[in-house]
């Protein structure tokens, strides 16, 4: 099984085309009030009627109350909600809809590339407690823990993920061109997700070269999983 690729945050119908062109699976339009890519519904509409059927559309919600999330959603035509705050499972049932949970692990400390000695058992099982508390999700997203909500941009241990999760897990957190490939081929996750990794010099704006090196970093590194991690 491939990889499959979401490109989430954004904003502009050329961006859009371009990730469908590039052969995105899924993308994601950030309804967050606090982020840079928020988008108005009007204008997500918009956009979700240049997706063709076999493109995913996913909304990113934040603590959003639940009509407000129904009402986005209908007008929108969303095929999927992506939960990124302190939502509950009972949440989540409520909104009557496929959803993703976005989970959040702590970022690396240092320079080290690890947690410090001592405390990955800890946190990989805290990991593991919350994706069977989430259990209803069709996918758990993984993000870098972050003073605030959304996506941080940063990167986190991956030895901290369970090994047996992967099938389970959509990869986020400062994935790029340079370093999903290795995220890939640690985790063997059913997609990767990424934002800030494809955006240009405005957080609003993305870079077309950036997403087609992504798209080819990911395809890469499926072509070199061996046939018992596809």
């Amino acid at each position: 099984m491939r990889t499959r690729v979401k490109y989430c945050g954004l904003v502009r119908p050329n961006d859009v085309d371009a990730a469908v062109g590039i052969g995105a699976d899924a993308v994601g339009f950030v309804f967050y009030p606090r982020s840079p890519r928020l988008l108005d519904a009007a204008v997500a509409a918009d956009l979700r009627r240049r997706l063709p059927s076999w493109v995913v559309s996913v909304g990113l919600f934040v603590n959003a109350d639940p009509r407000e999330i129904g009402e986005i959603r209908r007008q929108v035509g969303l095929d999927v909600i992506q939960l990124h705050g302190d939502e509950t499972p009972a949440d989540a049932r409520a909104l009557q809809a496929t959803w993703w949970k976005a989970l959040r692990i702590p970022a690396l400390p240092d320079q080290s590339g690890s947690v410090a000695e001592g405390t990955a058992d800890p946190v990989r099982s805290a990991v593991a407690a919350s994706m069977e508390r989430y259990r209803e999700a069709e996918l758990c997203l993984l993000d870098s823990l972050s003073p605030g909500y959304g996506g941080s941009g940063k990167t986190f241990d991956w030895s901290l993920i369970p090994p047996e999760a992967g099938r389970r897990l959509i990869m986020s957190g400062g994935l790029d061109e340079l370093n999903v490939a290795a995220a890939i081929e640690s985790i063997s996750p059913f997609a990767v997700d990424t934002s800030s990794g494809i955006q240009g010099q405005n957080p609003r704006e993305k870079d077309v070269g950036r997403m087609e090196q992504f798209m080819e970093a990911v395809r890469l590194a499926d072509g070199r999983r061996k046939p018992h991690q596809r």
